[in-house]
């Protein structure tokens, strides 16, 4: 939701805006968010809060190799694509997709028919607006004054080089602004017309000024890389001993470690939400500690920020999970981001596609992920697509758009924008700029590890199943849980039953597995009439004695 609002703000706004949306009733077959985003967008244009808008928002689904506009929750069921796009009369402002390997033209297509949607959504705001629209307030702005601007520029022609020059480490470049920052203090320290604010102000307006005319003019980034290349990558697997599996991808000073474990289908999580899922076997989680960016802070709940990255490393990886007739294992994978310039999510589904296959999960391909950035210039109509943008990058450009993916096509896709709006030859650039660095990253990952193990950690548990008479489910449970438990305390394995009589049993001994499989058929087992069975006899009475011929089913000797 925040995502395509706030672009549209004037940045000298400086009254707190909130935008509350609230879900009172669903019918289970339309998609909230949608609503929610032209919703929120509807009352921010009929407010009188100066802004850029209207947004309109759709999600576009591919069903039967069909590109369908707002499709319903039943018809997603079968759908290859979700992407969800937002933006104004005119140009996109959010795109946010999950794919199953959708190629780069189906994706741009798909992108051109949702801005086409959003007219309709744009138009009935404008009405709205026109009908009972308040008039926007006067936005009250301050400045900089000219003469103490034209100062500092002149301090700086002499002294900002430096800091222009440097192409190395986030470190020393953050060390060498805050150097030239103390001298330009210190050079005006006397001078009462340029306050301190406004020096440094000036300083930071005239470093990205300078940054982004260079990689516009000269093709030259911060850190000297040419605008298609790529930081230096190595990756490495199998580095933790005792989980399920790890891999470490580095790709300039960006590093991420991922774990996978591996648990039984009744550990899935479950989920108590409006939307159309009730219970998710596959979980991703992302965890960025200050010390990746060096810094210190309060380790406290999930922030927004790791909640959106590591819902969009689970949504590159989900296509290529076995389904759980082929693995019928839950698997959660954390991402632990150890240091961080630009990327940490693209980096976390390397990582993690890695880790996935050194724990010996047959996924079906590997993914890959790179961030691409975006300089322009208006008024010469100039850009400039950066693969694999770091930090600076970041906060001086224009776009972060994330695209994952295996060699067949797409299958995460995430931008946001500070500007206006994007073209489509910007999109048409990223996108094929992102699908070469993509094919790298997945020949270096390929180095690193070929294929996936073949076999599951030691410590990973093993999954046996069985299918018995769902009627019989009671009999393995037995009075109160009492059979169950029994088995499971003698044999030191796990068992979990689904309501279709499919058995899980789950340890890693497989004699204990076989044990726990014997007494299960054994409860399971309906006597054959005409069988001999040796058995104990468990009671006698004056006409006969009762004979446990197998475990919960007696029969009687007569007299």
């Amino acid at each position: 939701m925040d995502r395509p609002l706030r672009p549209l703000f004037d940045k000298s706004i400086r009254n707190e805006v909130q935008v509350v949306i609230t879900s009172l009733s669903s019918d289970g077959e339309q998609h909230l968010d949608i609503l929610a985003l032209n919703g929120a967008s509807a009352a921010m244009t009929i407010s009188d809060i100066p802004w850029g808008g209207p947004v309109g928002a759709v999600r576009i689904g591919l069903v039967d190799d069909e590109l369908v506009v707002n499709p319903s929750v039943s018809a997603m069921a079968n759908s290859a694509l979700d992407l969800r796009i937002a933006g104004t009369k005119d140009a996109i402002l959010m795109v946010e997709a999950g794919a199953d390997e959708v190629p780069e033209d189906m994706m741009l297509k798909a992108l051109r028919m949702a801005h086409e949607a959003i007219q309709d959504v744009v138009a009935v705001q404008e009405e709205m607006r026109a009908a009972i629209g308040k008039e926007k307030r006067a936005l009250a702005t301050s400045g900089i004054d000219s003469a103490a601007r034209e100062k500092v520029q002149a301090w700086l022609v002499d002294n900002i080089q430096p800091v222009l020059d440097t192409t190395v480490s986030k470190t020393e470049i953050y060390k060498r602004k805050e150097a030239i920052t103390q001298d330009l203090l210190a050079a005006f320290a006397d001078d009462e017309t340029v306050s301190p604010a406004a020096a440094v102000k000036v300083f930071s307006e005239q470093y990205k000024k300078l940054v982004r005319n260079r990689i516009l003019s000269e093709g030259i980034r911060p850190d000297g890389r040419k605008t298609d290349q790529i930081r230096p990558i190595w990756g490495e697997t199998g580095l933790l001993p005792r989980t399920h599996g790890s891999a470490v991808f580095t790709r300039g000073e960006t590093q991420v470690m991922s774990i996978v474990t591996l648990g039984t289908p009744g550990e899935e999580q479950r989920l108590d939400t409006l939307g159309p899922k009730d219970t998710k076997r596959y979980l991703h989680h992302y965890n960025f500690p200050p010390y990746s960016v060096g810094e210190t802070g309060r380790i406290g709940g999930t922030k927004r920020r790791e909640t959106g990255h590591g819902a969009l490393a689970e949504r590159a990886l989900l296509p290529v999970i076995p389904s759980v007739e082929e693995f019928p294992y839950t698997l959660r994978i954390v991402s632990e981001v150890l240091s961080s310039n630009g990327s940490t999510s693209m980096a976390s589904v390397c990582g993690s596609t890695m880790s996935l296959m050194d724990a010996g999960v047959p996924i079906k391909t590997p993914v890959a992920g790179i961030a691409m950035g975006l300089v322009t210039d208006a008024e010469t109509n100039r850009f400039a697509v950066l693969s694999d943008i770091q930090g600076v990058e970041d906060a001086l450009g224009d776009m972060d758009f994330k695209v994952a993916g295996t060699r067949a096509g797409i299958t995460a896709l995430q931008m946001d924008i500070k500007i206006s709006g994007i073209d489509w030859a910007i999109f048409e650039t990223a996108l094929a700029q992102a699908k070469t660095g993509r094919y790298h990253i997945l020949d270096i990952m390929a180095e690193a590890i070929p294929e996936t193990s073949a076999d599951l950690s030691a410590y990973a548990p093993r999954l046996f199943t069985m299918k018995v008479n769902p009627d019989l489910i009671g009999k393995i449970i037995g009075q109160g849980g009492k059979m169950i438990r029994s088995i499971q305390d003698d044999t030191g394995a796990k068992i979990e039953i689904s309501d279709d009589g499919t058995v899980f049993i789950a340890t890693e001994d497989e004699t204990a597995a076989a044990l726990a499989r014997t007494r299960i058929e054994e409860l399971v087992t309906v006597p054959e009439i005409g069988a001999i069975y040796t058995g104990k006899v468990v009671r006698t009475t004056d006409f006969g004695a009762f004979v446990e011929i197998l475990p919960g089913t007696d029969g009687m000797v007569h007299i």
